[in-house]
């Protein structure tokens, strides 16, 4: 599905984890793309909401 085998020591740095041609790798990318979106929803729901200022 993905393409020839390739191995993992092939890959260095941040490819070794997120790559697209193992399923490990491509595992990987998902779970980061749930946690970023995951910390934006838990960002919005915790900040401070803004007051409306006081009419006169």
């Amino acid at each position: 599905m993905a393409g020839a085998a390739v191995e993992d020591s092939q890959f260095k740095g941040l490819s070794k984890i997120f790559n697209s041609t193992t399923m490990k790798g491509r595992a990987n990318v998902g779970k980061a793309t749930y946690g970023v979106v995951g910390l934006i929803i838990l960002y919005n729901m915790v900040k401070p909401s803004k007051k409306p200022a006081a009419a006169k």
